[in-house]
């Protein structure tokens, strides 16, 4: 069965939607890395999430994962030509994150405050 989007941002937000998968997808726009590579320098995400979030890369075909036979066992992930192809999206959504940090976190600081009554 084929699935059918109503516009077309919907396409995109299933292939990259979620926390991590435009911060691993933006990581590897930068080269090739190591799992170990990739889960420093995203710290806050759980080596169990980070390893489901590439499985889902992959089965997207946005990431190519390499296994080397040798010990100790080496894994590189890097972005697929396809996967490649959403590097001037990722630009201009970090561009826009970068841009608008601070009224989206004073928004975010104002709601909590507001549920936690302090407001």
């Amino acid at each position: 069965m084929r699935i059918e989007y109503d516009h077309p941002i919907e396409v995109t937000l299933e292939v990259v939607c979620g926390k991590w998968k435009g911060v691993i997808l933006c990581k590897l726009l930068e080269g090739t890395l190591r799992f170990g590579e990739l889960k420093k320098q995203i710290p806050k995400i759980s080596q169990k999430m980070l390893s489901q979030q590439l499985h889902e890369l992959e089965d997207d075909g946005l990431v190519k994962r390499v296994a080397y036979n040798q010990i100790p066992p080496r894994v590189e992930y890097s972005l697929t030509p396809y996967g490649k192809d959403l590097e001037p999206a990722l630009t201009m959504l970090s561009k826009w994150g970068e841009n608008h940090v601070e009224v989206v976190t004073d928004s975010k600081a104002v709601l909590v405050a507001e549920k936690e009554g302090e407001v």
